[in-house]
This record gives C-alpha cells, sequence and structure tokens, in this order.
C-alpha cells in the first residue's frame, strides 16, 4: 500500500534541437517526474517526520521510473539528476527536507544505475502554480561542468495550501553546446563521487 496520497502525477519531457543557430545532435533531452501528495503534517508542528522520511523513499522509486521511462532510456544511459519540493502554505520548508534527503536518493540511485555523486536539490515554500529550478548534476562526478544545469518545473493547481510537490530530473546529456572546460563524461572514473 501507498504511503503517499497522491493527487497528480506529471511527467514532462524537454528536447533542444538547435541553440543559437547551431544544431544540436543528437538532441539534449531532460524529463521531470512530479507527484503532488498530501501533506500529513500541514497545519500543525510535529517532532517526528518519519512518515515524510518514508514518503520519500516510495517516491524515489516511483519517480525515478517514470523520469527513465519517459526518455526511453536504460537506466545506465542516464547522465544527471536532481531532486526538488514545493511545500504548500501550511506546511514547512522541513517538510521537504524529510523528503528529500533522508531515504530518496537510494532509490533515485537505483532507477539510474550507481549514481555516486550527491543528488542536488532545492526546495521552497509556494503556492499553486510556484516554479522550481531542480538543479542537475552529473549522476556520478560532481566536476563535469557539461552537466550543471536546471529543468524549471510547475504544476498550475499544486500544491495546494496542505499539499507537497516532489519532484525528480533526469537527462540523457549536458547541456546544449557545452564549452566552458572542466572534466569530460570520457574522463569520468565514477569512484568517489566528484571524478
Amino acid at each position: 500500500m501507498s504511503k503517499a496520497q497522491i493527487r497528480k502525477l506529471v511527467t514532462i519531457v524537454e528536447e533542444t534541437r538547435r541553440e543559437m543557430d547551431q544544431d544540436v545532435a543528437p538532441p539534449t533531452r531532460k524529463a521531470a517526474a512530479i507527484a503532488v501528495i498530501a501533506n500529513p503534517f500541514a497545519g500543525r508542528y510535529a517532532a517526528d517526520l518519519t512518515a515524510l522520511v518514508d514518503i520519500g523513499e516510495e517516491l524515489g522509486a516511483l519517480l525515478g521510473a517514470r523520469a527513465v521511462a519517459a526518455l526511453g532510456l536504460k537506466p545506465a544511459q542516464v547522465q544527471s539528476y536532481g531532486k526538488a519540493a514545493i511545500v504548500g502554505e501550511d506546511g514547512e520548508l522541513e517538510h521537504a527536507a524529510a523528503i528529500l534527503h533522508p531515504k530518496l536518493g537510494k532509490p533515485l540511485r537505483d532507477a539510474v544505475e550507481k549514481g555516486a555523486a550527491l543528488v542536488p536539490s532545492a526546495k521552497k515554500r509556494g503556492g499553486m502554480g510556484a516554479v522550481i529550478d531542480v538543479p542537475l548534476g552529473h549522476k556520478d562526478a560532481a566536476f563535469v561542468r557539461s552537466h550543471f544545469d536546471a529543468m524549471e518545473i510547475r504544476v498550475a493547481d499544486a500544491p495546494r495550501a496542505g499539499e507537497i510537490l516532489v519532484a525528480v530530473a533526469i537527462t540523457d546529456s549536458g547541456r546544449p553546446l557545452p564549452r566552458v572546460g572542466g572534466l569530460t563524461v570520457g574522463e569520468i572514473k565514477g569512484e568517489d563521487g566528484l571524478r
């Protein structure tokens, strides 16, 4: 049985084919999988946020799998990942932290195979239609500059006051036409999450 009370699931795919009059071949692609859930602690303080930690674990698996499927990739083909949450007005920022940090990462890493690097994250409070940038970084090596990016997402009717919007984003490449140097994908060792 699901721990999360999910009102809505949304999947967004973004594909860039041209940048500054240059063809991007192959196109760069990003996908975000989003869940809009009831906040079990809306309107009240709770010292123990275990219920949200467990929901984070469930959503890491669900949203990771949905994002990978949206791009039609094998898990090993995913290059970047990130996570974000927007808490509605009757919640608090710590509710987003409870979902995103203790347990969401492991099932997301399982969905994208490996994931030695820290999963970049963002959180905020907001009302319906609030926008958030899901930060992105290479899943196995944080120093790959070509993959420092973000994906802007929003859901028109979320989060309501007693809800939390939770998003996972992935890519099949770095930014379109990257050229600012740094560690390349071909140089990744993937041992320490940095290089």
